[in-house]
């Protein structure tokens, strides 16, 4: 009995450190977006940063809808020196005559197609990248996907952040505006649950990376041995911003998000993604077994129970209050990303932020069952530490 009524005080304390700093993270990502995120700084602050060169790298495999809208971005950015490297792996790709068109069309931009790829490992967007890697000619090389959409000033606002003792300017991922109920849920990911952990870990000192869109050293890189020393990774990214962290380089977060763009999109594509995203974390990182603890639902349960075990208050009532108060400060993240009003509805956003919170855990479990992730074209299996091995059909 003393054993469960201990068992029982320890959950309680657990409780309520987890609302603590479930709040917490609330607020610094709350505060940080509204501090931090669209204001106008298309001023270069230092005069180094103005000469610096940038190769723009291109990972292209396929196309959609806004493939073409999206990469003509890059073809009118207002920067004085930067080159696009177009890399396309097969030369039937669809996306060669999407490049060669774009070539065509802004014959004065400094723009090269680079074809065929090169096999270094198992991860298909570094074998791609390859050519264009090496092909670089400028200090600075800014990866980025071929979903994300850009504005004129984007390039200048990552260079701004590239100061004497930063090594990576990463974008914050979030989503276009665009019709239909599966982009109002990706919207609302991207504008609340994601942020959260993703700012409130940089401003923490976690480095938190994804790879959309990741303006880095090229010298920093080939001192951990160039794009080929990620190529065992299927999450290169993760990989890349620690191997710049190991050596002494900080990171900094433009001001501009990563406008992802893509022109297919729907709930059951959502779905995969999430689930592959937390396989990879789980094989990289092992302390995300307690990440569901970090979604609504299950935290207000644990912290209602908590709040009864110590306070006495009602547990239910508790619970729907807590989750209230959760939809009220998403839906202000949101804004924030957002910069302003969503272009859905706020009746919208409560069916997308239920079903969202519905699905966390569902997706938590999904990606436990199944160590494999099916990526591109190809399948692999994940290995702890974060490398993979390619499954290939005999």
């Amino acid at each position: 009995m003393a054993l469960l009524d201990l068992a029982m005080q320890g959950l309680a304390v657990f409780g309520l450190i987890l609302f603590l700093v479930l709040w917490l993270m609330h607020f610094m990502s709350i505060i940080y977006v509204r501090l931090h995120h669209h204001k106008k700084r298309s001023e270069v602050k230092q005069p180094f940063v103005q000469m610096a060169g940038v190769s723009l790298l291109k990972p292209l495999k396929g196309v959609d809808p806004n493939l073409i809208s999206n990469l003509e971005t890059f073809f009118t950015l207002d920067y004085p020196k930067y080159e696009i490297l177009l890399c396309v792996q097969d030369q039937d790709d669809p996306a060669v005559d999407v490049c060669k068109k774009l070539l065509g069309k802004y014959p004065n931009v400094d723009a090269r197609l680079f074809i065929g790829g090169k096999k270094v490992g198992i991860n298909p967007k570094i074998n791609n990248l390859m050519p264009g890697y090496e092909g670089a000619k400028y200090g600075l090389v800014w990866i980025c996907d071929s979903g994300i959409r850009v504005k004129p000033d984007t390039l200048t606002d990552l260079t701004n952040q590239m100061t004497e003792k930063v090594g990576l300017v990463h974008g914050l991922p979030y989503v276009a505006d665009r019709q239909g109920f599966a982009a109002t849920l990706e919207q609302v990911y991207f504008g609340t649950s994601h942020p959260r952990s993703y700012i409130s870990a940089n401003v923490t000192g976690i480095k938190c990376v994804t790879g959309m869109s990741c303006l880095m050293r090229k010298d920093v890189l080939d001192q951990a041995g160039g794009l080929v020393a990620f190529a065992q990774y299927i999450a290169e990214d993760y990989f890349m911003a620690k191997a710049i962290a190991d050596r002494g380089w900080k990171f900094s977060m433009a001001t501009q998000v990563a406008l992802q763009n893509s022109g297919h999109y729907s709930i059951g594509q959502f779905q995969s993604r999430m689930i592959r995203w937390t396989k990879l974390r789980i094989n990289m990182l092992p302390g995300t077994v307690l990440e569901p603890v970090s979604e609504c639902f299950l935290a207000s349960l644990i912290i209602g129970w908590a709040a009864h075990y110590v306070f006495r208050w009602d547990m239910m009532v508790f619970f729907m209050c807590h989750c209230l108060a959760w939809f009220i400060a998403d839906y202000v993240q949101l804004t924030g990303v957002q910069g302003g009003p969503p272009s859905f509805s706020k009746l919208d956003f409560a069916v997308a932020w239920f079903i969202r919170e519905s699905m966390a855990v569902q997706i938590f479990l999904s990606a436990l069952w199944d160590p494999t992730i099916s990526w591109r074209t190809g399948r692999y299996r994940l290995r702890c530490g974060g490398t993979a091995e390619e499954i290939l059909d005999v």
